[in-house]
């Protein structure tokens, strides 16, 4: 059977519009140029992290010492004290202090005597209440709620919102509260075939909660670092920007518990004084102990899955 198609002038049409296009040198040269540069920074970013890591090797070696080893064991339960500390200091001070009080809410804040009466009752019962549930550890998720409660509900009738240091202060508290709330939860793993499940709902839970209680601890640090020393203020950024993304986690913490425990003794040592500035600076001390509780429960139990430390462990 003989060719039926186009006629020759057409095919040629064709080869000319297919001829394959010629190779273009400078574009391969800008991709490599491109590569070469990913590459070299990738390597400069390798090579400050291993100088990084032999600097802070001996802060992680501390962490082994046979002392820490130890103690390890006692430190949620010391960690958990701390963070409820400030509620048992509060309640106990409002049932101390009650005339004071109701004075101070019906006469300068001009709320009525009977609503008055109740919010305290209500508020120290409560605090007192979610205190020793954490301690116990019975019904955390109920203690952590009732307890945050009271810090909204405090703040508003106080008027603690309009200061913005007072403000950081409690939601670094509310961060150390969901930190020990994602420490209370059980990794629940099931099992199909002796395969242990890929997906558990309890720690991804378990990993936001303790994201969203660095984020908000580390709100707190942001503040308190600015009307410090230069020296201070360097130390303490870098350690809440690690302990924030989740990197070098635990010595991130280390540091911050450090800090955050020698401005305590040092600025807010209340057995100095008495009358009104000793209250405000018993309240301030038993605050910054919370947030130091929270910081201390991480140094046990890690960032979480949401963290620079966890992904390295993946990749």
């Amino acid at each position: 059977m003989s060719y039926r198609g186009p006629g020759e002038h057409h095919l040629q049409q064709q080869q000319q519009q297919f001829r394959p296009t010629p190779f273009n040198v400078d574009g391969q040269q800008n991709n490599n140029a491109r590569l070469q540069k990913s590459t070299s920074w990738q390597h400069t970013l390798k090579k400050w992290s291993l100088k990084f890591d032999k600097y802070t090797a001996p802060i992680e070696d501390l962490t082994s010492h046979p002392v820490v080893i130890a103690i390890r064991p006692f430190i949620p339960g010391i960690a958990r004290f701390l963070i409820v500390a400030t509620f048992l200091e509060d309640s106990l001070r409002i049932l101390t202090q009650w005339g004071d009080q109701i004075f101070y809410l019906n006469k300068w804040k001009h709320y009525n005597y009977y609503f008055v009466v109740f919010f305290l009752a209500t508020v120290s019962i409560s605090m007192f209440t979610g205190t020793v549930l954490i301690l116990a550890r019975k019904h955390v998720n109920y203690a952590t709620c009732i307890l945050i409660g009271c810090i909204v509900a405090q703040s508003l009738v106080y008027g603690i919102f309009s200061g913005s240091s007072f403000l950081l202060r409690n939601v670094s508290v509310i961060g150390g509260l969901l930190i020990q709330f994602s420490d209370s939860i059980v990794q629940k793993r099931t099992t199909f075939g002796m395969l242990p499940e890929l997906t558990d709902t309890n720690t991804v839970h378990k990993g936001y909660l303790l994201l969203a209680g660095r984020m908000l601890i580390v709100l707190m640090f942001m503040a308190f670092s600015l009307r410090k020393s230069w020296v201070t203020v360097f130390v303490t950024l870098v350690n809440t920007m690690g302990f924030a993304v989740g990197y070098k986690t635990k010595i991130a913490s280390i540091m911050l518990v450090a800090i955050l425990t020698f401005y305590n003794l040092y600025l807010n040592n209340y057995w100095f004084y008495s009358d009104a500035q000793r209250d405000f600076l018993r309240y301030e001390f038993y605050q910054n102990l919370s947030i130091i509780g929270g910081l201390l429960l991480v140094t046990n139990t890690g960032a979480g899955t949401l963290s620079v430390d966890e992904k390295k462990k993946v990749y």
